[in-house]
This record gives C-alpha cells, sequence and structure tokens, in this order.
C-alpha cells in the first residue's frame, strides 16, 4: 500500500487562509497614524478579527467584541453542517419537495449560491458535499487509504445538482426536489465577513478592517490614511508567509481560494480538496490559487471558488463578462506564473514583490 500525506481542513468547510493583513507598509510618518483597535476570536473552525482606525471616542471595544461574537454564533447557527440544529442541517433532514422556512440571511446567501452556480455553468455548487465527503475532505471524516473507486465517485456524483433546490424570497424558505446535501463551506465565511461589517457600522466605525479565515471587507483606509494592504500568499506547498502580491482595499472585499495547503497525495498524485462537481474529481494540480476582488465578500468567496474550479481560461472569460479584478497564480513550465484580468491592476500596488 502506497504512502498517503494528508492535511485535513479545519471544523467549518471551507477555505484556509491565503490572504494576510500588512501591518507596516507605507513610508507615512509614525505621528500621522491614526489609532488603531484590534479585537479577534475564533469562528467557523478558524480565526475572525477586524481592525478600526480612528474608532470614535464613543465606540465601546467590548461591547463591539460581545455583538460581532453573537452575529458570528447566529451565521454558524444558520449554515454550519456541523451543528446538526443549524438551519442548514435541519433543511438538509427536510423531506424532499417540501418548503422548509428559513431566515432571510440564509435565503440571501442559497439565492446567491444559485447565482454563482449559474454563472459558472456548475463549477461552483452547493450540493457538491457527498463528493468532498467522499474525498476526505468535508464535514464527515473519511480516512483514505487510497483514491475513490469509479462507482462511488458515480454514485456520489449523482446526488450533486445544484438545479435540485428551489429558493424562495417571500416568505424565505428553500426546497429541494431530489436528496441533494448542501453545504455552503464555500461562500459562508464570506457572508460572516460581511455580518461583521454590519455590526462594526451598527457602532459607528467608518475605517475598518473585518476578516474571517482570509476572506475580508474593508472600508475607508488604515491608521496611516492609505487603503489596506493585503498580501496574496505565495502559494508554495510547505512554505508559509511569502508575498506573492499586495493589493489594496477600500469599501470592497478580496478572498483567495487555493490547492496548495489542503490535499493528500497517494502514488506520486497531488488530490486537491477542491472538487470540480460537473466530474466529481478533484481539480487538476494546475491553478495554485485565484484572488477575487468583489464589493461583497459572500460574492468573493463563491466566486473565488468557482473560478478555481474553472480554471484560468474559462474563469478569465466569465472575469471579463463581469468586469471582475482576478489574479489567477498557475503552475507553469518554469514555475509559478500569473495571468490576470485587466481590472486587477487596479488594486494591486507598484513595487510589490
Amino acid at each position: 500500500m502506497s504512502a498517503i500525506a494528508f492535511t485535513r481542513l479545519l471544523p467549518f468547510p471551507g477555505r484556509i487562509a491565503l490572504l494576510f493583513v500588512l501591518l507596516l507598509g507605507g513610508c507615512a510618518p509614525q505621528d500621522s497614524e491614526d489609532s488603531l483597535l484590534a479585537l479577534e476570536g475564533r469562528t467557523m473552525g478558524t480565526y475572525w478579527s477586524v481592525r478600526v482606525a480612528a474608532p470614535p471616542p464613543e465606540l465601546d471595544p467590548e461591547a463591539l467584541k460581545a455583538d460581532l461574537e453573537a452575529a458570528l454564533v447566529e451565521v454558524n447557527a444558520q449554515m454550519s453542517n456541523y451543528d446538526p440544529d443549524s438551519e442548514l442541517s435541519r433543511f438538509n433532514r427536510a423531506p424532499v419537495g417540501t418548503w422548509f422556512d428559513v431566515s432571510p440571511a440564509f435565503e440571501k446567501v442559497m439565492a446567491a449560491a444559485l447565482e454563482v452556480s449559474a454563472l459558472s455553468d456548475g463549477a461552483f455548487d452547493v450540493t457538491v458535499g457527498p463528493l468532498v465527503n467522499l474525498w476526505g475532505f468535508g464535514s464527515r471524516e473519511t480516512e483514505r487509504d487510497e483514491v475513490p473507486d469509479t462507482d462511488a465517485i458515480e454514485s456520489a456524483l449523482a446526488r450533486v445538482d445544484w438545479r435540485q433546490l428551489e429558493v424562495r424570497q417571500e416568505p424565505p424558505s428553500l426546497r429541494r426536489h431530489a436528496d441533494v446535501y448542501v453545504d455552503l463551506g464555500g461562500i459562508a465565511k464570506g457572508h460572516g465577513a460581511d455580518v461583521m461589517t454590519e455590526v462594526l457600522e451598527a457602532h459607528g466605525a467608518s475605517r475598518y478592517l473585518a476578516d474571517i479565515g482570509g476572506d475580508m471587507r474593508g472600508r475607508g483606509t488604515n491608521a496611516r490614511g492609505q487603503p489596506w494592504r493585503i498580501g496574496v500568499e505565495v502559494p508554495a506547498i510547505g512554505r508559509r508567509g511569502g508575498v506573492q502580491a499586495v493589493i489594496g482595499i477600500e469599501d470592497t472585499a478580496v478572498t483567495t481560494s487555493g490547492d496548495y495547503r489542503n490535499f493528500f497525495v497517494y502514488d506520486g498524485v497531488r488530490y486537491s480538496h477542491t472538487v470540480d462537481p460537473r466530474t466529481g474529481w478533484p481539480i487538476p494540480e494546475r491553478v495554485a490559487s485565484v484572488t477575487v476582488v468583489h464589493p461583497s465578500a459572500m460574492w468573493s468567496d463563491g466566486l473565488a471558488t468557482a473560478l478555481n474550479v474553472m480554471g484560468p481560461e474559462a474563469g478569465l472569460r466569465l472575469a471579463g463578462e463581469l468586469s471582475l479584478p482576478v489574479l489567477f497564480i498557475i503552475y507553469g513550465d518554469a514555475g509559478l506564473e500569473e495571468v490576470s484580468s485587466p481590472e486587477f491592476a487596479e488594486y494591486r500596488i507598484a513595487g510589490d514583490p
């Protein structure tokens, strides 16, 4: 039996952080800096953090943190596959063909997920869960000592079809037309980052960066009066912290999806944690990472997942149709190579690595 190397996802299906905040950057003198409030915690099997530049005097850090954590607990109660009592878990157990009432937030995320699915011709599919679980990367831990056989893949693939889902806005409700299993790991963390911004706004913050495991959304400028500086990690196996590119964001969100942290190796072949819902197999070892900028973190999250599956050719065509800022880092013959949409140049900071 061949040796196998395996790295698992954290307890909320989704990506591992591939973006990080560059706190020092810029050449403004020290005495020009505004104050900076930093808060952090744990959610969805990863970290959350916020940074608030020039917080208003009336902002109470303890109250803000309590409200942020309460909001994230609510997101988990709506959309976690690990909580058997969550809205999502109960929906997955509901009888096929019946409407299931959900919260407006859950309906909003599901509607966006189905729209991303349609835009990507099924490269993004929230019903991919049976395949992800089969390959050992989902909420149901499966130890693998070999690649799943063809019959098992075909059986799981038969339960994957986003078109079997229906969303109704009034009243907010969902319906399954077949025995599909929904997993929101490719979009829920981005939604969580958007929810954090609502809490920040309610507390009077107007210059901030919200981050859940690398799904980031910022508003205004940092403590030095510059765009929030975000580093796109070098997508190198066994290496952490290198900076491939630096981007600046104001009033927008950014997400990176990659395959170089979460995979297993069998018989010398590396299998990504990102499974193509159209084929049932992990995506080919070509795209190292894809970074997407969008006004909504929910949308940057879902689109990054979709484009990672689609690959650079089809992905850039879709980016062109949507005027979407996108950076692909791919494995080329001579090493890592970059391809990007024209819109991405607006966010890239000159002189980055």
